[in-house]
C-alpha cells in the first residue's frame, strides 16, 4: 500500500466528490480499515461510473468492464503492477471516463496489501456481472431478475464489507445479511432515481411490479440489513453501517411520503443520531 500522505489526500478528496453518503462513515473510521474501505469503495465506484456511462456505446461498456476485471484477476494470481494495462486500455476513452475510473490503479495501491486481493476478487466479479447486465440492456423482468442485478450492483459490497471487518478485527457477519444490507441501500436508490432512469429508458421493476411491490422489497432488504449490524461490536464499523442504512431508512419514508429526498436538516439529524 502507498501510505504517502498525498495519495491519502488525494483518494479522500475524490470520495468526498463522489459519494456525499459514505464519505462521512468512512473517515470516522480507524486508520488501516479506513483505508481499506476507502480503496474498496473507489474501485468498486470506478466501474461502476463504466457501467453507467450514457455516451459509451454498450459494446464498449461490455468489453472495458470485462477487461478491468481481466486485470484485476491477473493481479491476483501475479501480483504485478495494473497501472500500464489500465492506462492502455483507458487510453482511447480518457476524455470521456472520470477521474475516479482513470486512477483505478491509485485505488489499488492505496490499500492494505493483506486486503487487497478481498477488494480486488469483489470488484472483478462485480464487473463481470455488469458487463453481463449491461448485454441484457438492463431489463429486469422476474424478482429473480432484480435479485440477481443488486446482487451484482450491491450485495457485493456488503461481501466485501464482510471480508474487510474479518481481516480488521475478526468480525463475523452473515453473508446472506451482508447481502441484504447492499441490496436494501441500492433498492432504495432504484426507488429514488426511477424517474431519471425511465427518461433513458431503463426500468429496474420487475413485471407487474408498481410502487408497493418496490417500496416491500426494499422494506424486506432493510430488514435484513437492521439484522446484519446486531452482530458488529466494533463501535467505528458499526457507525459506518448505522449511517448508510439511517440515511436509507429516512429516505424511504420520504419517498412513500411522496417527497423525492429528506430534506438537509433531516439528513444531519439522522446521521447525529446514527452515530454511536
Amino acid at each position: 500500500m502507498k501510505t504517502d500522505t498525498k495519495l491519502q489526500k488525494e483518494a479522500m478528496k475524490v470520495l468526498k466528490e463522489t459519494s456525499r453518503t459514505f464519505y462521512i462513515p468512512i473517515k470516522l473510521l480507524e486508520p488501516n480499515v479506513r483505508e481499506a474501505v476507502a480503496s474498496a469503495y473507489l474501485c468498486m465506484r470506478a466501474i461502476d461510473e463504466i457501467e453507467d456511462h450514457e455516451q459509451l456505446d454498450v459494446t464498449i461498456v461490455i468489453d472495458l468492464l470485462n477487461k478491468v476485471s481481466d486485470i484485476l484477476e491477473h493481479k491476483i494470481q501475479t501480483e504485478e503492477p495494473i497501472a500500464g494495462a489500465l492506462d492502455e486500455l483507458f487510453a482511447p476513452y480518457r476524455d470521456q471516463l472520470p477521474e475516479v475510473t482513470l486512477r483505478l490503479a491509485d485505488w489499488v495501491d492505496f490499500c492494505p496489501g493483506t486486503v487487497t486481493n478481498k477488494v480486488l476478487e469483489s470488484t472483478a466479479i462485480m464487473g463481470r456481472g455488469m458487463a453481463e447486465w449491461a448485454g441484457k440492456g438492463w431489463v429486469v423482468e422476474t424478482r429473480e431478475d432484480l435479485d440477481d442485478y443488486t446482487y451484482y450492483v450491491a450485495g457485493l459490497v456488503g461481501v466485501m464489507l464482510a471480508d474487510i471487518w474479518r481481516w480488521y478485527d475478526g468480525t463475523e457477519t452473515d453473508r446472506e445479511l451482508a447481502i441484504g444490507f447492499g441490496r436494501g441501500l441500492q433498492s432504495v436508490n432504484i426507488l429514488r432515481n426511477y424517474k431519471e432512469d425511465a427518461v433513458r429508458d431503463v426500468n429496474f421493476f420487475p413485471n407487474d411490479w408498481k410502487l408497493p411491490e418496490m417500496f416491500s422489497y426494499a422494506e424486506e432488504n432493510l430488514a435484513l440489513a437492521d439484522k446484519y449490524i446486531e452482530d458488529i461490536q466494533t463501535k467505528t464499523i458499526l457507525n459506518f453501517c448505522n449511517i448508510p442504512l439511517a440515511l436509507a431508512h429516512g429516505t424511504l419514508d420520504a419517498l412513500k411520503e411522496g417527497r423525492e429526498k429528506m430534506s438537509r436538516l433531516e439528513v444531519l439529524a439522522v446521521v447525529n443520531k446514527a452515530r454511536q
